[in-house]
């Protein structure tokens, strides 16, 4: 079955035609930077290996640049979520091509329970919402196998950012908390049309094992109230949770970005038995 799809999708128009007659020129209003290279789609929807059994959910995939590579590198089905009528209307021909494989949403992802259509997430994010879908994901990531987004580069290194680095911030601490973060491909401006004015990378994000931890919320109040005022020292920045430092071993004169991961976590969980 996969075989005959395949053969269909390979068929279909190059992705220059489609988005000429579909009328689907990039919005910027909606952060639209197409895919179109086929080699480099199909490059990284095989960045953390063969995709074959997996049921992929894309968020925001366009005129189907990452979906046709997607559904070619085997996997078992593709949900894909769409917010612009204009995308899910020219990808009515790659429903047909996909025998079935691919499903079409016409939702915004920013509502959408993802996890409910699929067990891995694989796309190259709208960039002016990358950074709440992210959240979204992460509050549900206990439903997810793994997911490859894509960012510009300057967001995806502040995710895989380290402690005592300006770039480590709140994406650092609630990514690397639920998931081991690395950057696994870096894509110029030109490989995407219209191009983009910096560059873009691929984050893979892989769920850890977790047990005994703080609820999101708490987390996610703690971190961004420290690091709402990064300069400040923890006693202030903090506020009303500065009293519970000591408890947490953590040094009052530190500043957000010079706590690690863990430190938050144990800062977290005291905060809820107090």
């Amino acid at each position: 079955m996969n075989a005959e799809s395949n053969a269909a999708i390979e068929a279909l128009p190059p992705l220059r035609d489609v988005i000429a007659q579909g009328g689907l020129q990039a919005t910027k209003a909606l952060g639209q930077n197409f895919l179109l290279d086929l080699n480099l789609t199909n490059s990284i929807a095989r960045l953390n290996g063969p995709l074959d059994g997996l049921s992929v959910v894309e968020i925001g995939p366009g005129p189907g640049g990452l979906t046709r590579a997607l559904l070619l590198n085997g996997a078992q089905s593709v949900d894909a979520i769409e917010f612009d009528a204009r995308a899910i209307a020219v990808l009515e021909p790659l429903v047909t091509a996909s025998g079935g494989r691919l499903r079409l949403h016409h939702k915004d992802a920013l509502n959408a329970d993802v996890p409910s259509y699929g067990d891995t997430v694989i796309a190259n994010l709208p960039y002016n919402v990358a950074t709440p879908i992210l959240i979204n994901l992460l509050k549900n990531i206990g439903r997810i196998n793994f997911m490859l987004l894509m960012f510009q580069k300057e967001v995806a290194e502040r995710i895989a950012a380290k402690p005592d680095s300006s770039a480590y911030g709140r994406l650092s601490v609630m990514s690397q908390w639920l998931c081991q973060c690395k950057v696994v491909k870096t894509l110029p401006p030109g490989a995407f049309t219209p191009p983009p004015k910096i560059s873009s990378a691929v984050v893979l994000f892989k769920p850890r094992a977790l047990a005994d931890q703080p609820k999101f919320e708490t987390m996610e109040k703690i971190v961004a109230t420290a690091f709402n005022q990064r300069r400040k020292m923890l006693r202030s920045s903090l506020g009303d949770y500065a009293v519970h430092l000591e408890a947490a071993n953590i040094d009052s004169k530190l500043r957000a970005e010079d706590v690690d991961v863990d430190s938050y976590v144990r800062l977290a969980k005291i905060v809820e038995a107090a």
